[in-house]
């Protein structure tokens, strides 16, 4: 069975971060109640007729652009002809002829090694309506009807389940940083069907599609199951038919739906109440402009700037905060960047809140880590503040103040402390003297102590350690 190889293709449908939908002016929403973002061209009512959204054609060009696509500047849109409860028109307004863009990729990496995943075109079409299925009965939501998606469709490049997640990972990541679609594929924005074969030769077997897997990693699952039915298929002598599958979460394998017909049924035919459109070139080189710093150029900056691998992650990971990293690096991108992958972000998930949802300013930023530069404040002080600042914001020097947090760095002042504190502990400086390490510490948190928190501890550590040697005390 080892000497099989898969081959994998992948057709990823992605809705536009539109605010309306594509061919009317209805809301594009997932709030609301079921049934309440349509209207009369989205039910596909008699005289109606489509307008098309310019904005959604624009962020289908940025995506094409951000893929290397060769682009379609002259396009028309076409009639697939279907019957199915979720499409009210009878047929989906697509581009079969004319995609947006053809002949692009995507680079991917895999244990070290990068590869370009080829992209056979992306085109622009609008949504269904969503099945909600129950035991004995189902429900159609047309709010998801006439949504714009575009459909991004490999070429059958990937030989491994990590290839493909390697490869979907990498697109939602660029669509996000790109803001062309939030690419939730736990409500639907994102959906996957999987092309897979296996060969034993250099000649592509007979492929099967597995439709609206509902997450990278069971993706991964749905191509490991699929490539072992087919082999196990094949080993016993029975062939392998064009079929469509999904994927079953819990048993982990694929089960038929429907065995594919040997042609073309869509009976595509240009969409008559669309006329042909020509993109300017003014327009591609506005939205190749519009076009972000991408995730990749964002790590090697970072790296530049010495924040360390995990908080390079978990910034790139999440968007915003990466975003409000980006308007307060310069002040100190180590110390920043661990503030907010550390306790910003463990506030943001105890709270359930996106950072827009807080307080917290790049002027606050600024001056935490200015503090924290000139000793003013200590890490533990930051932890008491910064959830203050969060909630309520404010100002950071008369926080500190009302906190009780302001440092005493006068050495003056701090010795004296020092000194009481030594005087009050003489088991502890006789530790100190047969060379046992955790006296130091224990005189540290005496002095901290009777400070209430407010001496400098660098300076006082130093103090401690000069007084201590000085070797006269008895």
């Amino acid at each position: 069975m080892n000497n099989y190889q898969k081959t994998i293709g992948i057709e990823v449908h992605c809705e536009l971060k539109t605010k309306t939908k594509m061919f009317s002016d209805t809301l594009n929403s997932y709030e609301g109640s079921e049934n309440s973002h349509i209207n009369t061209i989205d039910l596909a009512y008699p005289g109606t007729l489509p307008l098309i959204n310019h904005g959604a054609v624009q962020l289908a060009l940025k995506a094409a652009l951000l893929f290397h696509c060769d682009i379609n500047k002259t396009m028309s849109f076409d009639r697939k002809n279907y019957f199915y409860p979720d499409l009210p028109k009878g047929y989906q307004i697509t581009q079969a002829r004319t995609p947006i863009g053809i002949n692009g990729y995507v680079m991917i990496e895999v244990q070290g090694e990068k590869k370009k995943v080829r992209i056979h075109d992306i085109h622009i079409e609008e949504d269904t309506a969503k099945s909600i299925h129950q035991v004995d009965k189902s429900y159609l939501d047309f709010n998801r009807s006439g949504v714009p998606l575009i459909e991004i469709v490999t070429e059958p490049d990937m030989h491994t389940e990590e290839e493909a997640m390697a490869y979907l990972h990498k697109l939602r990541e660029l669509l996000v940083y790109a803001d062309i679609s939030d690419c939730k594929m736990e409500e639907g924005s994102m959906r996957c069907d999987v092309n897979v074969s296996v060969s034993m030769n250099e000649q592509l077997g007979v492929r099967t599609e597995t439709k609206n897997i509902g997450s990278i990693s069971s993706v991964g699952k749905a191509i490991k199951a699929e490539a072992k039915r087919q082999i196990e298929a094949l080993e016993n002598g029975e062939k392998i038919v064009e079929e469509t599958r999904r994927f079953d979460e819990k048993d982990e394998k694929t089960i038929l739906m429907r065995v594919k017909e040997t042609g073309n049924d869509y009976r595509y035919f240009p969409e008559p109440n669309i006329p042909e459109f020509t993109l300017t070139e003014e327009e591609i080189e506005e939205v190749k402009q519009s076009i972000p710093k991408m995730p990749d150029a964002l790590r090697e900056e970072y790296h530049e700037l010495n924040v360390n691998e995990n908080n390079i992650k978990t910034l790139i990971a999440h968007r915003e905060l990466c975003s409000f990293f980006e308007q307060v690096k310069e002040y100190d991108s180590v110390i920043t960047s661990n503030l907010l992958t550390g306790d910003v972000l463990s506030y943001l998930n105890k709270n359930n809140l996106k950072i827009k949802d807080i307080k917290l300013t790049k002027e606050h930023m600024r001056d935490i880590v200015q503090k924290i530069h000139d000793q003013e404040i200590s890490s533990k002080q930051v932890k008491k503040l910064l959830p203050i600042l969060m909630e309520k914001g404010g100002q950071v020097a008369i926080l500190m103040n009302e906190l009780g947090m302001v440092q005493i760095s006068d050495d003056h002042a701090l010795q004296q402390l020092v000194d009481q504190v030594i005087a009050d502990n003489p088991a502890s400086v006789e530790d100190f003297k047969n060379g046992k390490d955790r006296a130091i510490k224990y005189l540290m948190g005496q002095i901290m102590k009777a400070s209430r928190g407010q001496a400098n501890p660098v300076s006082v550590n130093r103090l401690l350690l000069d007084t201590l040697n000085k070797g006269d005390l008895n």
